[in-house]
């Protein structure tokens, strides 16, 4: 990636003071889409009706781009990905040329003569070719679909608002442990919403989600509450940097209710690999019983001594309509902890020497970065995927 030191400096400038101004990356997402679909109506029909969660979405993508400009290998890899995902919207060529002139030209008018000089166009000009050239040049590489059909083969409640889903693809997708996929329900069209196996690629093109209906959500109540077997959803292109490191460092992971999945499946990984490094994950959540694949993770910790599992909830009763026994643990686990979980990691030690990774709501992996953070530890190190 040839953007030079000045040129990501100005890109990162402007686009933080944007992000300063109140409501300024919701202003500058409604105005990139009104000039978008004016000046290229036809792109209009790869968005849903409803726009507000795809506005953030824009706004947490560009910030995540803009942030890692320097970080050549992890971005390019990145806008690769994005690239191979966006052939499910039948995008072409030409359509990242109208993104960008779009972006450019929503920037210009947010910002004003004042703050959109010659210097900075052109910085932003030469940031968002190298972005577009990458996201096409990997989409143009891929011999793959350009999004895989799959019919559930299970959904079941695991506890009020969460549901496991299982689905067959109608044909194989290699994916990372780690990474995540975005899918599509018939009932939601063009409502893409992103969610991660819990289990690795193992050939048979079954896919395992783990859903949480999130309130006032237009997608995840239909996928926990209305899902049948039978159904038909969409899967696009995987992405994300998580997954299992090449080095061999012992493993920290860290996980906040379904964001225990991508991590579940790396522990999967590397029992099929025949693993010997240390991993300790916590495994938390609002109530006990949020910890809902606890007696999964138990019985693979009892079988694998590498492997431990540490319980951790903030609070030490469940709410009124969860009626169910909390499971106890095995001879040997550990027990449950009450305590934030950032918290509780960091009472444990300090943490250094381990790869750490992180998944959760944005406010979970803020929260424990500060405690990581605290202790000593680089978080500029510690993984975690865009939570957007």
């Amino acid at each position: 990636m040839s953007v030079d030191s000045q040129a990501i400096s100005l890109v990162r400038s402007s686009f933080k003071s944007v992000a300063a101004v109140e409501d300024g990356p919701e202003r500058l997402a409604r105005t990139f889409y009104s000039i978008l679909f004016a000046r290229s109506p036809e792109t209009r029909e790869f968005f849903p009706a409803a726009m507000d969660v795809q506005r953030d979405r824009l706004v947490g993508a560009i910030a995540h781009v803009v942030e890692r400009l320097d970080e050549s290998d992890a971005i390019l890899e990145y806008l690769a990905q994005l690239g191979r995902d966006h052939r499910k919207y039948g995008v072409t060529d030409e359509h990242y040329t109208a993104v960008g002139n779009a972006l450019i030209e929503a920037l210009e008018t947010f910002g004003g003569a004042e703050m959109w000089t010659d210097e900075v166009d052109s910085a932003w000009r030469n940031a968002l070719a190298i972005i577009s050239a990458a996201m096409m040049d990997a989409a143009n590489a891929e011999d793959g679909p350009p999004a895989w059909s799959a019919t559930v083969i299970e959904c079941r409640p695991v506890i009020k608002g969460v549901a496991v889903v299982r689905l067959q693809l109608d044909q194989t997708m290699q994916y990372r442990a780690g990474q995540y996929v975005s899918v599509q329900v018939a009932a939601r069209p063009r409502m893409w919403r992103y969610l991660s196996p819990a289990t690795p690629y193992d050939g048979t093109g079954v896919l395992e989600f783990h859903v949480r209906q999130v309130t006032g959500g237009w997608v995840s109540p239909v996928m926990v509450n209305q899902t049948a077997v039978g159904d038909t959803w969409v899967v696009g292109s995987p992405i994300g940097a998580l997954g299992i490191p090449e080095n061999s460092k012992d493993l920290l992971m860290i996980a906040s209710g379904t964001g225990v999945a991508p991590l579940r499946a790396q522990i999967l990984e590397l029992i099929r690999r025949g693993n010997t490094r240390k991993v300790q994950l916590f495994y938390s959540g609002q109530h006990p019983c949020d910890l809902y694949d606890l007696p999964h993770l138990w019985k693979l910790a009892e079988k694998h001594p590498w492997l431990t599992i540490i319980p951790v909830s903030e609070e030490d009763e469940n709410p009124w309509w969860h009626t169910e026994p909390e499971p106890l643990p095995p001879i040997g686990m550990a027990r449950r902890i009450v305590g934030k979980v950032g918290k509780v990691v960091t009472s444990f030690g300090d943490w250094a020497g381990y790869d750490i990774q992180v998944v959760g709501s944005e406010s979970m992996v803020n929260s424990t970065k500060f405690r990581l953070r605290a202790v000593g530890i680089d978080v500029d190190t510690v993984r975690n995927d865009p939570t957007y």
